[in-house]
């Protein structure tokens, strides 16, 4: 079959452009989410879709990446707006976090194996405000071994779970507005952060306890 007769709701599905809003839960990566979307999506408009002519089809994509431990709003962009999706984001970005003190993590958030563990009874309300004030402005930052960043077109953290050697990338700068303690209850602390596009909360949470 050459060509593809659409009925009513695919050609609406495949009209549509613009971008939305997804509430992200807890667990899945933030491309399982939009492939869950798409098939969603395809299956509401009667598409049949077998493997590859899928991707091909319906043009959707997402911004703003959000690890698998977080949650929240993941912009997804449809049509044309999957292009827009980069000046939309272009602002800055809000997020709650929340670290523990006295342990590092190679994942650097609380999937990881326990790489190091230290005492933290002796760090004090104030001693991390103190810390965070240097954490305020322009700062550099090294993304962890463990993202979606990719090499040679494999995210890193696929090579990192087969085992095979991934070189940390150039620490890069990026921008952080405000940064506040709002709760200190060891060896709990839970941080309001907000800051530019392509920023780490795990690396900065990391960099603080170090």
């Amino acid at each position: 079959a050459g060509g593809m007769v659409l009925g009513k709701s695919a050609e609406k599905l495949f009209s549509l452009s613009g971008l939305f809003a997804v509430y992200k839960p807890k667990g899945p990566t933030s491309a399982g989410v939009l492939n869950l979307l798409k098939e969603k999506l395809l299956a509401e408009a009667g598409v049949q879709t077998n493997g590859k002519t899928r991707s091909q089809v319906l043009k959707i994509g997402h911004g703003g990446t959000l690890d698998s431990a977080a949650e929240g709003v993941l912009v997804v962009g449809i049509g044309k707006g999957t292009k827009m999706l980069r000046t939309m984001l272009a602002g800055s970005k809000k997020y709650t976090a929340i670290g523990l003190l006295g342990k590092a993590t190679d994942t650097l958030d609380a999937t990881g194996k326990v790489t190091e563990e230290k005492p933290y009874d002796q760090i004090t309300k104030g001693d991390l405000e103190n810390v965070l004030q240097k954490f305020i402005g322009e700062i550099m930052q090294v993304p962890p071994l463990y993202s979606a960043l990719k090499k040679d077109g494999e995210r890193l953290s696929t090579l990192m779970k087969r085992g095979e050697a991934v070189e940390a990338k150039p620490a890069r700068p990026v921008r952080v507005y405000s940064l506040s303690l709002q709760q200190f209850q060891p060896p709990l602390f839970t941080l309001d952060v907000e800051c530019s596009g392509g920023f780490y909360v795990r690396s900065l949470v990391s960099d603080i306890g170090k």
